[in-house]
């Protein structure tokens, strides 16, 4: 079913509208990260992609976790830490099934040779691919010692880095939230369900 049809409704602006706000707001959540959990808010029942040509970050960390939803259901995620980055053509893109059809959210920023920017990002991850690079990378630390403000529990297992570059990154998520996410050039489009991969 097209977007266009849905719009032409009331039944289907209503519908529209009922797409949850969480999953676009949690695309752009601003707020700092604090502790061991990823996230101080209750997770949406969608995870999201992110892609980008290239990030390129300082001060990384990554160690396990767990977010919520609202019914109370526990996630394993990945938790990565990155204390400022850049993201170049970056992607975020969430799916939702509707009583009227999928709706999809999609969001593209930093194309055009000016890169999104983050600071104090932190991501609740289940998938990550793409080629990446560390410069003293620490493999195997513990997680309540890794070198970024945000911190695991202790005895888990842990990596930190100075710094993370990664090309072609395709990533799934639960939640993303950092202190200040700068958009460039960013454009928001509702859609039939494509996705940025």
């Amino acid at each position: 079913m097209k977007i266009r049809s849905l719009t032409r409704s009331r039944a289907g602006r209503i519908a529209l509208a009922a797409v949850p706000v969480a999953a676009a707001s949690s695309l752009l959540m601003g707020g700092v990260a604090q502790g061991a959990v990823p996230v101080s808010f209750a997770v949406s029942g969608s995870q999201f992609q992110i892609s980008a040509s290239q990030l390129e970050g300082t001060g990384f960390s990554q160690y396990a976790g767990v977010t919520k939803d609202t019914a109370g259901g526990e996630h394993a995620v990945a938790i990565a830490n990155i204390a400022s980055a850049t993201l170049s053509d970056l992607c975020q893109s969430v799916v939702t099934e509707t009583p009227l059809g999928t709706v999809g959210i999609l969001i593209t920023a930093g194309g055009g040779g000016s890169p999104a920017s983050a600071s104090d990002l932190q991501i609740g991850m289940t998938g990550l691919r793409g080629d990446s690079s560390f410069q003293n990378i620490r493999i195997g630390v513990d997680a309540s010692t890794v070198n970024t403000g945000p911190k695991g529990t202790a005895g888990d297992f842990a990596q930190d880095a100075d710094t993370v570059s990664i090309a072609n990154l395709q990533q799934t998520a639960w939640s993303t939230q950092a202190s200040v996410f700068t958009l460039t050039g960013m454009s928001l489009q509702l859609t039939d369900g494509k996705t940025c991969f």
